[in-house]
């Protein structure tokens, strides 16, 4: 079966998920020369030099930026249990390997958690 308890939507929460480190990852950093060329297509060659605080992306204060970690952490969590919670319901996995797999899931969020903030 795989899942489709609650219509895939677990998916939805991991897409929001990404966004959020999107944000996090691009927090006041330079525009990437491509979206610069197609803004400055779009608005006019001198754009940036009329507007020259457009060139980076927004900065977020850092505890604006840890309470965004914090919600990626969150959500990916909730990913997981929706999904493993899907299977479980949809018949596809029993209640001992719900288990095992949901410790599984949560233990390999938690080791890429750990080596993405070793590497920063």
């Amino acid at each position: 079966m795989s899942g489709g308890r609650f219509d895939y939507n677990q998916y939805k929460i991991g897409h929001i998920a990404e966004d959020i480190q999107q944000i996090i990852d691009k927090n006041g950093k330079k525009l990437d020369e491509d979206l610069i060329k197609e803004n400055k297509k779009w608005y006019g060659d001198d754009y940036y030099e009329r507007f020259p605080e457009d060139l980076h992306h927004y900065k977020y204060p850092n505890d604006v930026i840890e309470k965004f970690e914090e919600a990626v952490d969150i959500l990916k969590k909730a990913e997981i249990y929706a999904h493993r919670i899907d299977w479980l319901m949809s018949g596809d996995d029993g209640e001992e390997s719900f288990l095992e797999r949901l410790n599984e899931d949560l233990n390999q969020h938690k080791m890429e958690s750990m080596v993405k903030k070793a590497i920063g």
